[in-house]
Parts: C-alpha cells; sequence; structure tokens
C-alpha cells in the first residue's frame, strides 16, 4: 500500500476469466467492483451490529486512475481506508497492488453516503461509528 497510508484493510482477490476483457487485461469495471467489495468487507468488519442494521450505503462519485494492467491468475491486494468526512458524504480511498511485483494497479476515490434503508434517505452516522473508522485509519486498536 501507499507510504500515505501504511494500514489500510486489506482482502486478497485472484483475477479470474470472468475479470479479463478483450483486450486480454482486467476490465475497469473490476476495479470498481473490487473497491465496493473491500468497502463492504471493512463495513461489516468494524461496524457495530446496530449501524449494520439500520445504515445502507450508495456511490454518490468514483474517481479512478489506472495505473498498470492486471492479468488471468493475478493474485492481487485491495486496500482501503476512510479519508475526509464532509457533509453526509463520506470519502473512501482504495488501492489495487499486484504484491509479487509491488505493481500499484489502480487507485480509487469514491464517495459514500449512508442512506435509512427503509426511506432510502440520507441519514447521519453517529460519532461512535465515525471514531471507529477514524481509528482503524489511523491504525490505532479499537477497544
Amino acid at each position: 500500500m501507499s507510504a500515505a497510508h501504511p494500514t489500510p484493510f486489506e482482502i486478497t482477490v485472484r483475477v479470474t476469466e470472468a475479470d479479463i476483457d478483450g483486450q486480454g487485461h482486467v476490465n475497469n469495471v473490476v476495479y470498481l467492483r473490487w473497491a465496493q467489495d473491500v468497502a463492504v468487507a471493512h463495513w461489516r468488519k468494524l461496524a457495530p451490529n446496530e449501524s449494520r442494521d439500520t445504515i445502507g450505503w450508495v456511490v454518490l462519485r468514483h474517481e479512478i486512475d489506472y495505473k498498470a494492467a492486471g492479468f488471468l491468475h493475478d493474485e492481487l491486494r485491495v486496500g482501503t481506508w476512510v479519508g475526509e468526512l464532509e457533509g453526509l458524504s463520506f470519502e473512501r480511498h482504495t488501492e489495487i497492488t499486484r504484491p509479487n511485483d509491488n505493481k500499484v494497479l489502480a487507485r480509487v476515490r469514491t464517495l459514500w453516503v449512508p442512506i435509512n434503508p427503509e426511506t432510502g434517505r440520507p441519514t447521519r452516522v453517529s460519532a461512535e461509528v465515525r471514531e471507529i473508522f477514524s481509528r482503524a485509519a489511523a491504525g490505532m486498536p479499537n477497544e
């Protein structure tokens, strides 16, 4: 992962045939799927049960920089951390790397908005939940 964030939450993925496009490398949409997958895994791991039951998330914006191609059977590391909070939107960073050659394949910045799953309307996230993810982003243990 980048020096800017040495302690992201990480998952590992292996590139399958379904991930490959007509040019023989990982399709652009797959990188976004992995960015979503790691964000969801991070949320499920750290968020209290009550928050997981009462808060859903929708994407407001994705920005992605493609740095290098991924190929069939590559094992990749997908790391994420929470960035800035502005109003109701949460910034999340994702970096996808290939550990065997230390290549960064993509960097993603996503703006997420918490919603009430029953109404579909934006909702606030408690100070407790913000603190949990802030501590995780800083590499500090959660109590």
